[in-house]
């Protein structure tokens, strides 16, 4: 009997008012809170420039470096509770489908008023996720053509534009053009970036660190096929899109805002709240036929 281990019952959760996804007595140098607002967006634009499907998809990604056991408010602009508020009309708000939160969210209390209150764990996690299917404009508007110069000459022409405003920026942006298999010996030309032929991906990646809004470029690409394969070309074209991936920071499709972070601690400490916005391309294609 002497061996054996005390093991101390713990009372339920309920009891002591514990939260499963934060330990006691958390403590941190620096008291911040940083959330990412991430929108993707998933488009599928046909050979003739109608857009075949469009959405949004959202997500706000936290990590909270927070002492104690904190209590997070959250406001978006939020459509239900502008409306309710009798202030939609005066604000931009945006309505919300298919929400879901961490398990950290009281929903309760969302469900009654639109709060968004909780008790965040510590470190990075997702708080909620969202969708939006109202039409989207395609961001960076991509075609191309391409001209057959003889049975084993093949040219594209690529024209990219951004129709964002000025103000804001798209970084990492990259335009996978499909190319046949056995294409061969490219000659590349693009008024912005640089394009190199990846045969490994039967590729040719056009990539432009900065594109600004309003702005279009330009590139152009030639390759010798086997005559066998020009016949081929088209029905090669149907299986494969145009893929586009690009960031614009500082930017949300929806025009999601986060209206206020607050975070209460009962020591009474100022945390800091970091807020950015930043929109991404999901599955971005392009027909090409």
């Amino acid at each position: 009997d002497a061996y054996k281990m005390e093991v101390a019952v713990k009372p339920p959760m309920a009891v002591t008012n514990a939260v499963s996804w934060r330990n006691e007595g958390i403590r941190h140098k620096k008291n911040e809170i940083f959330l990412d607002v991430v929108e993707s967006v998933n488009l599928l634009i046909s050979s003739n420039g109608q857009v075949v499907r469009s959405e949004v998809v959202g997500a706000l990604k936290m990590r909270a470096y927070l002492s104690g056991m904190p209590e997070c408010k959250l406001g978006l602009n939020d459509k239900v509770l502008l409306d309710a508020q009798g202030r939609s009309s005066r604000t931009k708000s945006v309505d919300l489908e298919d929400i879901k939160f961490h398990q950290c969210v009281r929903l309760a209390r969302f469900e009654s008023d639109r709060t968004i209150s909780f008790i965040p764990p510590d470190g990075a996690f997702e708080l909620m996720s969202y969708r939006l299917s109202t039409p989207v404009k395609p961001l960076i508007w991509v075609e191309c053509s391409v001209e057959r110069h003889s049975r084993s000459r093949i040219e594209y022409t690529v024209k990219a534009r951004s129709t964002f405003k000025e103000r804001s920026v798209a970084t990492s942006v990259e335009i996978e053009l499909p190319v046949a298999p056995d294409a061969t010996m490219p000659s590349v030309r693009c008024t912005q970036g640089n394009a190199t032929y990846a045969p490994e991906r039967e590729a040719l990646l056009w990539k432009i660190k900065s594109f600004p809004g309003y702005k279009e470029f330009m590139m152009r690409a030639r390759f010798s096929l086997p005559s066998v394969a020009a016949e081929d070309e088209e029905t090669y074209h149907r299986k494969r899109p145009i893929n586009v991936k690009f960031e614009i920071p500082y930017y949300t499709v929806s025009g999601i805002q986060v209206r206020y972070l607050k975070v209460i601690e009962k020591s009474g400490y100022q945390a800091l709240p970091w807020v950015r916005y930043i929109t991404a391309a999901g599955e971005y294609e392009v027909r090409m036929v």
